[in-house]
């Protein structure tokens, strides 16, 4: 596998190297510490399989690459890694195409997890939590009356188990790699509106209303 580390800090760089020396499959690893080096080695290299973004390079916005990669490489897969670990951050790294949310402070068991299931077709994201309760209501100003708990209808477990057909899941994988609809649409040979239709199916089915929420709700199956 010939993975595309970008990041600015030589010991990661070593670091990474070694973490992923028993990987399987094996990893023939690439740095490039800036932006302008990460755009020269997808252009003239052969074709990477994964490349591992770091959000913090120095004074190159992370976000910024990765929206132009995500532009540049629709098919190519792409985890982050970040010194942070906020909603905020997880939800704008998916949002934009990310596969993966990795947080720096993430063990190596962690870290070899996350890539072996973007790897593998998947997307993880850090255990968190996903809401929270409304804050109180200023000095003075009554809470509204509480409306009675709707038990939410009963998340699906796996992949497998979604109420959605064969074709909707070729979709849906290509969705979760951060592809736009008209890339689905010609690597699986229907219109662009036919794939805007099989996403919709595919947030009823999720109980979602975003690309990005599906994905949040896919990565937290089986957790």
């Amino acid at each position: 596998m010939r993975l595309l580390l970008i990041d600015d800090h030589p010991l990661i760089h070593l670091a990474m190297r070694a973490l992923l020396s028993d990987f399987e499959p094996a990893v023939s690893l690439t740095p490039a510490a800036d932006a302008a080096t990460a755009h020269r080695l997808l252009a003239s290299e052969p074709v990477f399989d994964l490349v591992l973004l770091s959000l913090q390079l120095g004074d190159e916005d992370g976000f910024a690459l990765l929206e132009t990669l995500r532009q540049g490489h629709p098919a190519l897969p792409i985890a982050v890694m970040s010194a942070g670990n906020s909603m905020a951050e997880v939800i704008r790294a998916i949002d934009q195409g990310a596969m993966a949310f990795i947080p720096k402070t993430s063990d190596p068991a962690q870290m070899k997890e996350a890539l072996e299931l973007v790897v593998a077709g998947g997307i993880y994201i850090p255990a968190m939590r996903m809401g929270g309760e409304s804050p109180p209501p200023p000095p003075g100003v009554q809470s509204p009356t509480a409306l009675p708990a709707v038990a939410p209808p009963p998340a699906p477990r796996d992949l497998e188990s979604l109420p959605i057909t064969a074709r909707q899941h070729e979709v849906l994988r290509g969705l979760l790699m951060g592809k736009p609809n008209k890339v689905i649409a010609s690597e699986l040979k229907i219109s662009a509106d036919t794939v805007k239709d099989h996403v919709q199916a595919i947030f009823r089915a999720l109980g979602v209303n975003s690309r990005t929420q599906a994905v949040l709700a896919v990565s937290q199956m089986g957790r």
